[in-house]
């Protein structure tokens, strides 16, 4: 039923409360794996994991070693190791509540819409979308995600079959590679989000402007800038939706660079 896919590099400090969270989720009665990829780790992390599975024998684990190619290499390498219809990622510095995969799951199975792709709240964050609160399931269009770039990995679940058929994770991005295939799920299929916030990420730390891939905010804006030209490329999106887009992004990349500056001095 669903294949967990945990990407690891250099997670010592957080990858057992990470594998935890996965371990401890309640009304799970379906099969479920969870592969964790270590992606060319130096540090501890290796050994915490060995320790973690020991300990946890009745949990069907799958552990991949690979040299360090980037969390989209991991996050494919992960899915073609996978044997089951969904797909959850998550990222080794956050954790689940442990009834996230219970609501997400009830959420698809009581709905009478089909749902390909499922994310959620994290951080008891409240997603708004063009000054209007998401309070209900939601299914997202291709230019509410280019405008606010939702949801955040840790909280995807996506059929395997929709990943495979977008060719999964563009393996040249370095950042903004989760809006791109979001992007490009969403073109294909019926994506969809729920308000319930079943998440901690990052303990909780700022999206942007913290430590991590998302503190290059200029390697951000060049990410998201290569996803705005794909689309448009593609015909997904008009010229008119394209440049203002552009200034809407130097905007927000100006706004990203305040707020930090500010952190930093408190």
């Amino acid at each position: 039923m669903l294949s967990i896919v945990v990407p690891v590099y250099n997670s010592s400090e957080t990858i057992t409360s990470c594998l935890q969270s996965l371990v401890d989720q309640d009304g799970v009665s379906f099969d479920m794996e969870i592969i964790i990829v270590n992606d060319g780790s130096t540090d501890e992390s290796s050994k915490l994991i060995h320790d973690f599975i020991s300990k946890h024998e009745s949990v069907e684990f799958t552990y991949i070693e690979k040299e360090n190619g980037g969390v989209s290499s991991a996050r494919n390498c992960g899915v073609e190791n996978s044997k089951y219809k969904w797909i959850a990622f998550i990222d080794s510095d956050d954790v689940w509540r442990t009834d996230k995969l219970k609501k997400q799951f009830e959420t698809i199975n009581n709905s009478k819409f089909n749902i390909d792709f499922l994310g959620c709240a994290r951080n008891n964050e409240t997603l708004s979308i063009f000054g209007n609160k998401v309070l209900c399931l939601h299914k997202a269009s291709v230019n509410q995600l280019l405008v606010r770039m939702f949801p955040q990995t840790s909280t995807a679940l996506v059929k395997k079959a929709i990943f495979d058929k977008v060719g999964g994770y563009d393996e040249s991005f370095t950042h903004a590679e989760d809006g791109d295939l979001w992007v490009r799920i969403c073109n294909v299929a019926d994506f969809y989000y729920m308000p319930d916030s079943l998440v901690t990420t990052g303990g909780g730390k700022c999206s942007f402007g913290e430590s991590g891939l998302s503190a290059n905010l200029s390697s951000m804006l060049l990410g998201n800038r290569r996803i705005l030209s794909k689309q448009l490329k593609h015909g997904n999106i008009n010229v008119g939706f394209y440049s203002l887009m552009l200034a809407y992004y130097q905007l927000k990349h100006v706004r990203r660079q305040v707020i930090t500056m500010k952190n930093k001095l408190l």
